[in-house]
């Protein structure tokens, strides 16, 4: 598990280590049942109080990321959030049903013909991310369109009629799909995109020196403050971050004179380059595999 952790800074070492845990298990970095590092070992390492590991730890159990085995540690709490690999198993079956039907000479005309009077559903034919938050979904929809040629679409839970999900396939961040799935119908089938592995992305620009100036830009808030917290840990100074929300007028003001930028995906299609852009996508490189893979199901088997 890679983890920093940064004493006397203006974020608590709790909260730096809260933040980092909840991102490694939301991006697959930290598996359900794995075990975590020990109070005592993590204290050793960083040099910090067991008490402070111990407060973090139990902030985390409080909001049911891990759980306390006696005697055993700190385990990471298998989330309750439907997984997408079904989906993906179920897509396999179909292509080898209609590689088997090619192999009997049945004309694919035929073989639609006969789809339909089973299924009785139009085909997908964009994807649909089911999102509440505005800004985040611009950000995935912009990272989506960059790799994907289906069209791609957003909503939120509320505006979710049956109609809207005619012709789509239904899509949700790992981070929202708790939420998300209480507010739309249970019969709905969503696939699960997860989140890139925030330590991964940071640890190739490691170390540098602490006393650089970074900027940090996105219209994201959460972006901003995640983001600040890890290079915070990583050894930065407060002061030598430079915070920027893309939301506001003038929010490129000072960013020439920094190190580089620190942003996502969307944010870094309005600097040019300039100066040096870090993008750090949100969306797992297997999940963008995993849509591209519905693609290429939709339009290979089923074309003509």
């Amino acid at each position: 598990m890679r983890l920093w952790l940064s004493r006397g800074s203006s974020i608590s070492v709790r909260e730096q280590l809260v933040t980092q845990v909840v991102l490694s298990i939301l991006s697959g970095d930290l598996k359900p049942a794995q075990r975590l590092p020990s109070t005592r070992e993590l204290a050793r390492r960083f040099h910090v109080h067991p008490n402070t590991v111990s407060a973090g730890y139990r902030q985390l159990e409080h909001d049911s990321w891990v759980e306390f085995r006696k005697g055993s540690g700190v385990y990471v709490k298998p989330q309750r959030t439907q997984t997408s690999a079904p989906a993906v198993a179920l897509d396999k079956l179909i292509a080898d049903f209609l590689l088997a039907a090619r192999r009997l000479d049945t004309p694919l005309a035929v073989v639609r013909t006969r789809l339909r009077q089973w299924m009785e559903v139009q085909p997908p034919d964009h994807f649909l991310l089911i999102e509440p938050d505005h800004e985040l979904a611009s950000i995935t929809l912009a990272e989506m369109q960059q790799r994907l040629t289906f069209p791609v679409q957003a909503c939120a839970p509320e505006d979710c009629d049956d109609g809207i999900f005619e012709g789509a396939i239904p899509l949700v961040l790992s981070i929202k799909s708790k939420i998300v799935r209480e507010e739309i119908p249970m019969n709905r089938d969503l696939v699960t995109l997860h989140l890139r592995s925030a330590a991964d992305s940071l640890a190739p620009y490691l170390p540098v020196p602490s006393t650089a100036l970074v900027g940090i830009a996105s219209r994201w808030v959460p972006f901003l403050k995640t983001a600040r917290t890890m290079l915070i840990a990583a050894g930065f100074h407060p002061d030598c971050l430079l915070l920027r929300d893309a939301s506001k007028a003038n929010w490129r003001r000072g960013l020439g004179q920094t190190s580089a930028v620190i942003c996502d995906s969307l944010t870094a299609q309005g600097l040019d380059g300039k100066p040096s852009v870090i993008a750090f996508p949100l969306l797992a490189e297997s999940s963008l595999q995993e849509l591209q893979e519905y693609e290429q199901f939709i339009r290979g088997p089923l074309a003509p």
